[in-house]
């Protein structure tokens, strides 16, 4: 009888993955980015188990967009009380805060669980070339 072998949480090793975000676009770089952090990539992946890598992303306000996004696509929040909804272009999200637009936007193609949530910790954004993130350099 062969069985398929499930990973467990301890068997798992995970390495550090550089993204340079710099002229790609943004849909098929978060994508990616979501494949990295649910493992999906290795061959011991198990739907079950957090087996994705960290993903640190570097030059993320040099991504490009298609189409007119920058300037007609919008982000709403609420606070629940009334009238106190605010929207913001995408062009502004992404000068603002990228690091809120790129979790926003990886979050959306992970699992709405408890994984899900543990899977997006592993997400590190940064606007600019450099990272705190010493020992994994891009080769």
């Amino acid at each position: 009888m062969n069985l398929t072998k499930m990973t467990n949480a301890n068997e798992v090793k995970r390495e550090w993955i550089v993204l340079d975000a710099k002229d790609q676009i943004f849909g098929r770089l978060v994508a990616q980015i979501a494949t990295l952090l649910r493992g999906k990539h290795k061959p011991c992946y198990t739907p079950h188990t957090d087996c994705g890598d960290f993903v640190v992303v570097i030059n993320a306000k040099d991504v490009k967009f298609s189409g007119n996004k920058c300037e007609d696509k919008l982000y709403f929040t609420h606070s629940g009380y009334f009238g106190s909804t605010k929207q913001k272009t995408l062009h502004e999200m992404l000068n603002n805060s990228p690091e809120k637009l790129y979790r926003l936007s990886v979050r959306g193609m992970l699992p709405k669980t408890k994984l899900g949530r543990a899977m997006i910790k592993k997400l590190k954004v940064y606007p600019g070339q450099s990272h705190p993130h010493t020992a994994q350099v891009q080769k």
